[in-house]
C-alpha cells in the first residue's frame, strides 16, 4: 500500500537524509516478516524506501543453538530524526510481534538497525551511529555492498575496504527470493 499523494510532498524545508537499515529475521516465515517491515518503512512521514538489497541465510551470533537469520539491507530516504526513526523501528518491531524487552541475540521475529544515517556519527544510552558491529559483520556489509558503498564517517573509508578487513569468517548464502520496493 502506497502513501496517499498528499503524504509524499516533504516541505523544503526539511533536511533529508541517506539512511542505511539493517533487517533480520529468524522466526517463522522470515521474508513475509521482512517483506512486511519494508512495507511499514515506506509508510513513515517523510521517508521512502528507496532500495533494498539481496536477502541473506546467515548463522546466527551470539546463542548459535536457533534457526538461521534472513538478513538484508534497506536503504531510506527521510527527514526524520535518528531519535524518530529509532522510535519508529522499534514500533515496527513490536508491531510484527517482537517483544519489548527480550534477550541478546536470541531468536526474533524481526530486527530493524540503523546501520549508517547520512555522515552522522552520534553515541548516547540508545542509540549508536554508524552501527558499533557494521564493521564486524558479513551480514550486514555484504547486502550493503549490493546497493552501495557509502563512506564510513568514523573510519572515513568505504565499506569495500570494511569488507576486506572484515573479521567475521561466516559465508551468507544469497537466495532467489527477493523483497519488493513498494510502489
Amino acid at each position: 500500500m502506497r502513501k496517499p499523494a498528499f503524504r509524499q510532498k516533504e516541505p523544503d524545508t526539511v533536511q533529508r537524509h541517506t539512511v542505511y537499515l539493517g533487517i533480520g529475521s529468524n522466526i517463522g516465515d522470515r521474508l513475509t516478516h521482512l517483506q512486511e517491515a519494508v512495507n511499514l518503512l515506506d509508510l513513515l512521514p517523510d521517508t521512502c524506501v528507496t532500495d533494498v538489497s539481496a536477502i541473506y541465510m546467515t548463522e546466527p551470533v551470539g546463542v548459535t543453538e536457533q534457526e538461521r537469520f534472513y538478513n538484508g539491507v534497506v536503504k531510506l530516504d527521510t527527514g526524520l530524526s535518528p531519535d524518530e526513526l529509532r522510535s519508529h523501528c522499534k514500533a515496527i518491531e513490536r508491531n510484527l510481534g517482537r517483544p519489548e524487552l527480550y534477550i541478546r541475540w536470541s531468536p526474533r521475529v524481526i530486527d530493524i538497525d540503523i546501520l549508517l544515517f547520512g555522515s552522522l556519527v552520534m553515541r548516547n544510552s540508545v542509540l549508536g551511529i554508524p552501527h558499533e558491529e557494521l564493521t564486524k559483520r558479513m551480514f550486514v556489509l555484504i547486502p550493503l555492498l549490493d546497493i552501495a558503498d557509502p563512506l564510513h564517517p568514523v573510519l572515513q573509508c568505504p565499506v569495500s575496504s570494511l569488507l576486506k578487513q572484515c573479521p567475521d569468517r561466516s559465508v551468507p548464502v544469497r537466495l532467489r527470493e527477493r523483497i519488493a520496493i513498494p510502489r
